[in-house]
């Protein structure tokens, strides 16, 4: 649901000049999006969205694509870079690192917003992920090994 919610902004605010959180809370209300201000102020950070002039007296919300791609990009390589191993366990997948690098790697998987991630903890070479379900963590694995075959 939240993917296609983000879709749905960044389609918004390419085609309206969306100038305030009010506006695009209101706009996705009648796009048929249930949401409050405070989802929606969550959504502008994750997607990264920032303020251009507009071209008359304001600013306006602007995504910014090639950002994006790049620092996706830049997230897989530290994964990439600092994993060993990864395992699920029932609703809990296990990623082993390089010594060292599990708080890098865990910044960098959050940083990537997988929607089966509830929450995680990283100690020096071992990160625990925590889904919902068993079939959550088997799918966070399966899209986890298709980023990392990506950057190969």
């Amino acid at each position: 649901m939240k993917q296609k919610r983000h879709q749905k902004i960044i389609e918004l605010i390419e085609k309206y000049e969306i100038k305030t959180q009010d506006e695009l809370t209101d706009i996705l209300c009648r796009n048929g999006y249930n949401v409050t201000q405070a989802t929606v102020s969550r959504d502008i950070k994750e997607l990264r969205l920032t303020k251009a002039a507009n071209g008359k007296s304001g600013k306006k919300y602007v995504y910014n694509k090639d950002d994006q791609v790049h620092m996706a990009a830049k997230y897989a390589r530290i994964v990439k870079d600092g994993l060993v191993h990864m395992e699920a366990a029932q609703n809990i997948v296990v990623f082993k690192t390089v010594p060292g690098m599990a708080m890098a790697v865990a910044a960098a998987i959050d940083s990537m917003h997988f929607d089966e991630i509830v929450g995680s903890i990283a100690g020096d070479d071992t990160i625990m992920a925590v889904t919902k379900t068993s079939e959550s963590a088997d799918h966070l694995l399966e899209q986890m090994r298709e980023t990392l075959e990506k950057e190969a």
